[in-house]
């Protein structure tokens, strides 16, 4: 008997410090179909070490342009997750 497991691709795009943090301005993720934000989040987490963990911290959320409210929201096929350090200017 054949598993087969289902994925779904999603990208995570970072900015300011976060992009700073991560080394990059964005990268794909192949998650298990039903992966939360949360879950993501995890994945770029332990990716990226500890200098990332320390803004994820102060980050705040979009999926596909609408801020994230719930991060165990499960992620669909194509979607944009915005990860954004807290802004300051004016």
């Amino acid at each position: 008997m054949t598993s087969t497991t289902t994925t779904t691709s999603v990208t995570v795009r970072y900015f300011a410090a976060a992009r700073a943090a991560a080394g990059t301005e964005s990268e794909p993720l192949h998650l298990a179909t039903g992966s939360t934000v949360d879950e993501a989040i995890a994945v770029v987490r332990d990716r990226h070490g500890a200098d990332l963990a320390k803004v994820l911290g102060r980050c705040s959320f979009l999926l596909d342009e609408v801020a994230v409210r719930d991060r165990s929201i499960p992620l669909a096929e194509g979607a944009v997750l915005d990860v954004l350090p807290p802004f300051a200017g004016g």
